[in-house]
């Protein structure tokens, strides 16, 4: 599968729980929309993600990509420590110059 390099580091970010490298995937002003929740810029990104690996110690398999006009879909296999574990997710994507606009993950 050939993902985008920021995916990809994306990817990897999660699965080693680094949640600096987490949050550099996207840009200043991203927003991510994860359990029922709504995280604006960096900052808050990087509070979101060390949260969520604490509590969840999720990695990520990416299982899919698809690239569209406004949006990227990436469907990968999430395992952690929450119920129904693994699950498949669906990460709703908008890229510009590199960075990740938005996230929206969905089950």
């Amino acid at each position: 599968m050939n993902l985008p390099k920021v995916i990809a580091d994306l990817a990897i970010a999660q699965n080693n729980f680094d949640s600096v490298a987490y949050a550099n995937c996207f840009s200043e002003t991203a927003v991510v929309f994860d359990e029922g929740k709504t995280h604006h810029g960096r900052k808050e990104i990087q509070d979101w993600i060390t949260d969520s690996n604490e509590r969840y110690q999720a990695t990520m398999q990416p299982v899919s990509f698809e690239e569209k006009e406004t949006e990227s879909l990436l469907k990968a296999e999430t395992s952690g420590n929450f119920p129904g574990s693994p699950i498949l997710l669906s990460y709703h994507l908008e890229i510009a110059d590199e960075l990740i606009q938005s996230l929206k993950i969905t089950g």
